[in-house]
């Protein structure tokens, strides 16, 4: 889960990670009153889970409350990257020497944690790291030791952060190491970590992405949902623990283990070629058991996309045999009744498949058409989403 600037900004105060003050405002009347409780000059900064506000006219300062006022009725209501803003923050104004970078994150290939650091801040660090990758600084960090305020240190110099200023930053890595572990997060990240004009350091911006595998020790972070700006098909998903991301296609996609589903895409999006064009509507993976009530649900959630033509649900029984599926594809239907209108494909193999295909052809339910490959039934559920 992505948090907002805010947000983040709550979680590093909560750290002792040095922050600016800042004030949540929906609308240009609160971002006025705000801008008069901080006093001075303030930032109104879009709040908005993608980067690239500033290009797109999302970060204003403001020199008066009046002005304050302006920012946010022209902020308010943008659409920046396909997200429009519905909320801004207020932030302090800063007096800015320096500009720096520093993440900590997840690198799953390395099986480890991994340290960013530079002391350029402020730019994309994508930019940065394809054009002056040697001014990017890359440290693993072991996870059963973290970053101790020796290995801040390391990565300080390694960032070549000169002898006055590394002690200080090391300081701040430390603790916004505390927040990565304090709150299972995948991703901390601060750009731009600043050196005010008085020395301090501060994160003067915060990107943080929270491991929701983790979600079971820190209930907290479910008011930290937007549950708004959540696609209602997704949400829905969720309600009923199933693994789905919507995508923009018409066939509908069911299977059983992350692996074959993702292969399940492919071979769709293969097929689609030959049929229009049409692609995968989705990403489900129903896990391991296939019960009636798990494929009902699965089902609704696929159905209620409008954009979806067809369904294909490709299963390989191992543990919940073919048997169990069928009769959770069956009763499913059943329980959906006249909610169900589109056409399903279904591929069965593995455990019982011959058992769980007779049980489908008993059935005969007229939206269904057994595949005996998955070429196959990928194919006709192509065919049938662009008929």
């Amino acid at each position: 889960m992505d948090l907002y600037e805010y947000q983040a900004r709550d979680l590093f105060e909560k750290y002792e990670v040095p922050v600016l003050a800042g004030i949540i405002a929906d609308t240009p009347e609160e971002a006025k009153a705000a801008a008069e409780k901080l006093g001075g000059v303030v930032v109104v900064k879009a709040q908005v889970k993608t980067g690239g506000r500033g290009k797109a006219g999302g970060v204003k300062v403001a020199k008066t409350p009046d002005e304050a006022f302006e920012a946010a009725q022209a902020i308010l209501g943008l659409d920046i990257k396909g997200h429009v803003v519905k909320r801004v923050m207020v932030a302090a104004g800063a007096r800015i020497a320096k500009e720096f970078y520093f993440s900590v994150l997840l690198d799953r290939a390395n099986r480890s944690y991994l340290s960013l650091s530079s002391v350029e801040g402020g730019m994309e660090i994508e930019e940065l790291a394809v054009e002056r990758p040697e001014a990017l600084a890359r440290v693993e960090v072991d996870p059963l030791e973290g970053i101790t305020p020796e290995k801040a240190l390391e990565i300080a110099k390694a960032a070549k952060f000169d002898d006055e200023l590394a002690p200080k930053v090391a300081d701040v890595f430390v603790k916004l190491y505390n927040v990565y572990k304090g709150e299972d997060a995948t991703l901390v990240e601060v750009n731009p970590l600043i050196q005010s004009e008085d020395g301090d350091i501060i994160a003067l911006d915060g990107k943080v992405s929270l491991d929701e595998n983790a979600g079971f020790r820190h209930p907290e972070h479910e008011e930290l949902e937007d549950k708004d700006a959540a696609d209602p098909l997704e949400a829905k998903a969720k309600q009923h623990d199933l693994n789905y991301v919507k995508l923009d296609g018409q066939v509908g996609i069911i299977g059983n283990g992350a692996g074959l589903v993702m292969s399940t895409l492919d071979v769709v999006a293969y097929a689609g070629e030959n049929h229009g064009g049409v692609k995968p509507a989705n990403f489900l993976d129903i896990g391991g058991g296939a019960s009636a009530t798990v494929m009902a649900a699965g089902l609704d959630v696929i159905l209620g996309d409008e954009q979806v033509k067809s369904v294909f649900v490709n299963v390989f029984g191992g543990i919940t045999s073919c048997v169990a599926v069928a009769e959770g594809i069956v009763k499913a239907l059943e329980i959906l009744g006249d909610t169900a209108t589109k056409p399903l494909v279904v591929r069965l193999d593995g455990n019982q498949v011959e058992e769980g295909r007779a049980i489908l052809a008993a059935a005969n339910h007229p939206l269904v058409t057994l595949a005996a490959g998955m070429d196959e039934g990928a194919d006709k559920a192509a065919e049938l989403a662009n008929a």
